[in-house]
């Protein structure tokens, strides 16, 4: 029942900041920080698949492709606000990476004792 909820489609938003094929770097969960290209941008769930991150296991019936059927893992879909461009990224980190090496570093005055 709960997961009927989750995958409920709603209405589609209208326009995502990244799209299909486009680098992204993830930034929250166990890939946090991991880059990959957008496979699918599912609108109606505000979410997408990204290649090779957040693999999930699936159980498969047996068909022809796969007599025995088994589990498959593939690629499970994440929310649109855990992701950012890898451009974006790239640039965010670069600025407060310069903005750190150019502030020299403050001496420490030395602590005074009692005497």
């Amino acid at each position: 029942m709960a997961i009927y909820r989750i995958n409920k489609p709603r209405k589609a938003q209208v326009k995502f900041h990244v799209k299909k094929n486009d680098e992204v770097v993830i930034l929250s969960g166990k890939n946090r920080g991991k880059r990959g290209k957008v496979l699918e941008v599912l609108r109606d769930r505000s979410r997408v698949i990204v290649e090779g991150q957040n693999f999930i296991s699936k159980a498969t019936r047996k068909s022809q492709a796969q007599p025995d059927g088994g589990i498959v893992k593939r690629e499970g879909a994440l929310h649109i606000s855990k992701i950012m461009l890898a451009s974006d990224y790239d640039a965010r980190k670069g600025t407060k990476s310069e903005s750190a090496e150019a502030k020299p570093a403050a001496k420490k005055a030395a602590p005074k004792g009692k005497k």
